[in-house]
């Protein structure tokens, strides 16, 4: 699950997606529906990969919650609507998403929160239970030049040419 690039801004309602940088702020994109608009730079906007949350034993990443969070409702969205549950079964979802959060400091409302943007992105198919590293580890791989010998034993890295527009045009005739 990768929520890079996915924000959210303090008095706006719902997550964007970041598009462009304007002169005054940033130009961001509605998740739910499609609307683009701009924040203002004066605006409190939050990414939500830097967003985690507090445990008994450090904090945890609000992408790992959502993980496990997936894995719970084997891919299905919050039995309740998070706005409406009661605080009771708002606390034991999250319980079992996360069972060493730290109770102290982790509100329900932040419980709330967090389930409306489970919601909206699983309804948008941003929300996977595939690990992060293991996908950014399969790729860099996928896309690493193969070392070759040279002739004095030592392992080099073939490079690769670029290709241009007249090279797949030639390759066309």
């Amino acid at each position: 699950m990768d929520l890079k690039g996915i924000l959210t801004i303090a008095t706006y309602p719902g997550l964007y997606k970041h598009v462009a940088q304007a002169v005054n702020g940033i130009i961001v994109e509605s998740i739910a529906d499609g609307k683009r608009t701009i924040a203002f730079a004066t605006a409190k906007i939050s990414a939500l990969e830097d967003i985690s949350i507090y445990t008994t034993d450090g904090d945890t990443r609000l992408s790992d919650v959502y993980r496990s969070l997936h894995k719970v409702l084997d891919g299905k969205p919050t039995p309740f609507a998070p706005k409406k549950g009661s605080e009771a079964e708002v606390r034991e979802l999250f319980a079992k998403a996360l069972p060493n959060y730290d109770v102290d400091r982790v509100y329900v409302s932040d419980m709330r929160r967090a389930y409306s943007w489970y919601n909206l992105l699983l309804s948008k198919g941003l929300v996977d239970d595939k690990d992060e590293q293991a996908e950014t580890t399969e790729t860099a791989t996928a896309e690493a030049p193969k070392a070759e010998e040279n002739a004095d034993g030592m392992k080099t890295r073939k490079r690769t040419k670029k290709k241009t527009a007249s090279d797949t045009a030639k390759k066309e005739e």
